[in-house]
């Protein structure tokens, strides 16, 4: 066996061992609440940036449970979600079946889609593709699989805003990244976004905007939350769980965090900001 192909073989072994790792995070908690607590709007704002209608051929890349991709089933559209982690795909069925919606739930790796090139209408992706390690690859296999003149559509947290500081506020405390992984909320900077995008599109429009979450009573409702149900903080936290000491620092960022980004006028709310992104497949 040559050193070339032992090579290879390793960097294969080392991206099955990430994407397994990332799979069993996001099935961590209840992400499936979460999103429909805290972020169903955002969905549904990004099928209608998209211009999302019937008849259409629709990837949501890194569905989840389905956030974007069952308002696309609505609006009409032939849709197949896909994502990593086969749990929440399963909560995505359910979640369909209870909105009486059909479409294809696959299971599948954004830097590796199972789609042919140029096969579908629209292709768009709601706060998921953001978290795939190797932002080039699924840069790559977003824009392989958008027909010539479809659309790509993308909600990506920003970094500045409240998640993107969250995941600031966390990386001190997790694990060290794998190498050449990228972090997630580089996809909510607008120079990032056009240089993985480049000439592969035209008429990238590009928006700030923010969604608000007003379901936490103040901020260590918030932080105690995030520790049940989100499979990233859940996944920080068990890095740490031998050391109270780290464990109460923890706990007072996260609480700091929301304290500074929230409101108490009329309740306890936050705005999150995110990036809102939609541009046609050139060629």
């Amino acid at each position: 066996m040559t050193d070339a192909t032992e090579a290879a073989r390793a960097d294969v072994q080392a991206d099955a061992a990430i994407k397994a790792k990332h799979r069993k995070m996001w099935a961590l908690g209840d992400y499936p609440t979460l999103a429909g607590e805290l972020i169903p709007e955002l969905g549904t704002a990004l099928v209608e940036a998209c211009g999302v209608a019937s008849g259409d051929k629709v990837l949501d890349i890194a569905a989840g449970t389905g956030n974007a991709a069952i308002p696309a089933a609505q609006a009409g559209a032939d849709v197949v979600a896909c994502d990593l982690t086969p749990e929440l795909l399963e909560a995505g069925r359910r979640l369909a079946r209870k909105h009486d919606v059909e479409l294809e739930w696959r299971e599948a790796d954004a830097e590796a889609l199972p789609f042919g090139d140029g096969e579908f209408d629209t292709v768009m992706s709601c706060v998921g593709i953001m978290f795939a390690p190797h932002h080039e690859a699924a840069a790559g296999e977003l824009l392989r699989v958008c027909r010539p003149g479809g659309t790509v559509g993308m909600i990506n947290w920003t970094p500045e805003g409240f998640i993107g500081q969250m995941f600031a506020a966390m990386k001190p405390y997790a694990p060290p990244p794998p190498p050449g992984a990228q972090p997630p909320p580089l996809w909510g900077k607008e120079e990032h976004v056009r240089t993985l995008l480049g000439d592969k599109v035209t008429g990238p429009e590009m928006r700030r905007q923010t969604v608000r979450v007003d379901r936490f009573d103040g901020p260590e409702a918030f932080r105690d939350y995030f520790k049940a149900v989100y499979g990233p903080t859940i996944a920080v936290y068990r890095n740490i769980a031998g050391s109270p000491d780290r464990v109460a620092e923890l706990d007072r960022a996260l609480a700091d965090l929301a304290r500074e980004h929230g409101s108490g006028s009329g309740g306890f709310a936050m705005d999150w900001e995110y990036l809102l992104v939609t541009a046609r497949r050139s060629g």
